[in-house]
């Protein structure tokens, strides 16, 4: 048989006591509806309603420099980040065979205004002699059209002379504006073919104090931005700085991917410190109105709907209507409202039964049975 000590049941009891002791206060304490509900008061502030975009911070004016003719870059003048003026020489490419080709233009030029020669004096030497009776007319017709022929050929190699001249010209390569290099696309050596389409070989800015966004707005914001409006943005690089910029265009042609409808929006930004940099994500804001002093809420008490276990002391709210839960007597009350602008945080009442200083539900802190009691008995 099982004994038990004197002090161990002494013990056990003490614990069941107690445990019981706790039961009772848990079951009957009074619930508290002040803790149940998490609270904001209404209060008067200044509200923005803005449209948000992303862009990519370029230059105003950004010139891509190409080469009309295929060659062998022979020399490099300019690198990234340098200054450069109108007309510098960039770079040069291999002149070999545009000298070699010029030389033979000069020469079959030479050649032909031989050939023009002799038969001008072929054409004289005939001339008197139709005059004299020695040569039919039909003779002086086959004269006269080496005469033209030669002409032709002198004039088709001038010209011939003249593009090698320009191919020449354009294989050293010169900046048409003033400005600096963002991008190089071509290395010493490298070949460029200018067969098909024209190789860019030089990026160049021609103010970097002078930047621009181009972002995409959607269709269903358009139509609230103007020319001349204020944007703020920031970058990536300096989170804590915030920029600001003017919308210079709303370009007509909008981009559709996917049904979606998007517009490309211009916007200017002084960069006279240089701070920001070509090819930066931008991250803009579009003030399209503002109310000060406004009487306002937080978005949250919009959101907040009772649960089941409040549904016999709160009115439902009319689904597509704007509503709001007032605490009164630690119960929530419907508040119909109607609503003005808004922002990522607040948003304007117009008219309603709110008034400032009311508290209103954003959210409840727990959830509590039907009793009150949050307290439950776990059997071993």
């Amino acid at each position: 048989m099982i004994t038990i000590s004197r002090t161990k049941l002494l013990l056990i009891v003490a614990m069941l006591l107690l445990a019981a002791i706790a039961s009772w206060y848990w079951g009957t304490k009074p619930e508290s509806k002040q803790e149940r509900y998490k609270t904001q008061v209404v209060d008067r502030g200044d509200i923005v309603q803005s449209i948000s975009a992303n862009g990519t911070l370029n230059p105003v004016e950004l010139v891509n420099v190409g080469t009309q003719v295929s060659g062998t870059i022979f020399k490099m003048y300019a690198d990234f980040n340098d200054q450069i003026k109108v007309g510098q020489v960039l770079a040069e490419l291999d002149p070999v065979l545009f000298r070699a080709q010029l030389q033979q233009s000069e020469a079959n030029v030479m050649s032909a205004r031989a050939l023009l020669k002799l038969a001008e004096n072929k054409m004289a030497r005939n001339l008197a002699l139709k005059e004299q009776g020695f040569i039919s007319s039909d003779a002086l017709n086959v004269f006269e059209q080496q005469l033209d022929a030669a002409r032709a050929q002198l004039a088709l190699s001038t010209a011939q002379l003249a593009r090698d001249r320009a191919n020449l010209n354009y294989s050293v390569i010169k900046s048409p504006i003033s400005g600096v290099v963002v991008a190089r696309n071509v290395d010493l050596g490298q070949t460029v073919a200018a067969s098909f389409q024209t190789p860019v070989l030089f990026q160049i800015a021609k103010d970097l104090r002078q930047m621009q966004i181009d972002t995409s707005v959607a269709e269903a914001d358009i139509g609230q931005l103007r020319l001349g409006q204020q944007a703020n943005f920031t970058v990536d690089a300096f989170p804590e700085r915030e920029f600001t910029g003017t919308v210079r265009q709303v370009r007509l042609n909008p981009t559709i991917q996917q049904n979606v409808v998007t517009y490309d929006v211009v916007v200017t930004v002084a960069n006279d410190d240089g701070t920001l940099l070509p090819g930066m994500t931008a991250n803009v804001r579009f003030a399209v109105n503002q109310k000060n002093a406004a009487l306002r809420v937080p978005n949250a008490a919009l959101r907040y709907k009772p649960t089941d276990a409040d549904a016999d002391i709160a009115p439902a709210r009319q689904p597509g209507k704007p509503a709001l839960y007032r605490l009164e007597n630690g119960k929530p009350v419907l508040v119909s409202v109607r609503t003005g602008i808004a922002d990522g945080s607040f948003t304007e009442i117009i008219e309603g039964g709110i008034k400032e200083g009311d508290k209103l539900i954003v959210r409840e802190t727990a959830n509590k049975d039907k009793s009150g009691s949050n307290f439950k008995l776990r059997m071993f």
